[in-house]
């Protein structure tokens, strides 16, 4: 099987929907030209697809939610490029109060078939304005699907399902994993919304993650296999709807979660799904729920504060251990 960096792979999917669908568009800021964005997800679109297909917009991330939204109601499905996942508060109102409650208000009558993909710009020196992660504030958005791949498998695969899906979905991607190779099917394939994956099966312990946590969790997990630890990886990658019945199963086998990712630690994702589990799962537990997650604090602009409040495997390693004690 071919290897792909998560970057071309999630562009390839694009490429293959827009081809499929002349419904399908694309619009953002500086997303044309052979450079495709700040990231170049979107290079050599405009030159397949054209100026109408591929819009360059001013930098206005309000007007791009607006416009996304206005288009999908009339039957398009518009493809979304926020440039950072913390400019996505600019775009919160069309995104929660318009796309999320269209279907719900129209009494089901007008869906919202659009996709806003944006960039979680992580552990490196950017600041508070450019770096961060929001994706708890989407989990609390109904209506609203929130799609998070750790691989290029996954990244086309759910990339492609987004676009076809009839709901409102945010994309969300992770700097740190735009240059990651891996396996990429030639043949046409869609990964479906709402079904986690188990990265790696084990029997001792658990760790639920999404995106570059999925990574952390890998290696936390060939660490400790060293000491005898068998750590299973369950991948959520979608957020929202996420796959209880893969949780329910993985905790009842293993009896320990820890639950790590990179957004803030307060009222997270995590808190989510550890609430779910000791609802749920509480029987099943041998130990109490540990969570990996950001401090509560903004993006410095230094390197050594960012190491400071960044996660990593060691700390995976460090909160397993904990459990296994």
């Amino acid at each position: 099987m071919r290897q792909m960096k998560f970057v071309d792979a999630l562009r390839e999917g694009m490429i293959e929907e827009m081809r499929r669908d002349p419904d399908v568009f694309q619009i953002g800021e500086a997303i044309g030209g052979m450079q495709g964005g700040i990231f170049g997800v979107t290079k050599g679109l405009e030159e397949e697809f054209g100026k109408d297909r591929v819009i360059e917009t001013a930098i206005s991330e309000g007007a791009l939610g607006g416009v996304a939204v206005g288009a999908a109601a009339f039957g398009m499905r518009p493809v979304v490029e926020i440039m950072f996942g913390s400019l996505m508060t600019l775009v919160v109102d069309e995104v929660h109060n318009q796309a999320g409650s269209l279907y719900y208000v129209s009494g089901g009558k007008i869906p919202c078939p659009m996709v806003i993909r944006t960039c979680n710009w992580m552990r490196i020196i950017s600041g508070p304005h450019h770096c961060g992660n929001l994706d708890a504030t989407f989990m609390n958005s109904p209506g609203v699907k929130l799609v998070i791949p750790s691989t290029p498998y996954d990244a086309k695969g759910l990339i492609k399902a987004s676009i076809r899906d009839n709901d409102p979905v945010v994309f969300m991607e992770y700097s740190p994993l735009y240059t990651l190779k891996g396996d990429v099917p030639e043949e046409e394939y869609i990964v479906p919304i709402g079904k986690a994956d188990i990265k790696r099966e084990g029997k001792d312990v658990t760790v639920i993650t999404y995106g570059v946590g999925v990574h952390d969790a890998l290696g936390a997990a060939e660490e400790l296999e060293k000491e005898g630890v068998s750590v299973e990886v369950l991948d959520l990658r979608t957020v929202l709807p996420y796959d209880k019945d893969a949780i329910r199963k993985s905790v009842a086998k293993t009896s320990r979660v820890v639950i790590t990712y990179e957004g803030y630690k307060t009222g997270g994702i995590g808190a989510e799904i550890a609430a779910f589990i000791a609802e749920e799962c509480i029987e099943d537990l041998s130990a109490p729920i540990l969570r990996v997650a950001g401090k509560d604090v903004p993006c410095p602009s230094n390197r050594r504060l960012i190491e400071g409040i960044s996660i990593g495997m060691k700390d995976v390693v460090d909160a397993i251990r904990k459990l296994m004690a």
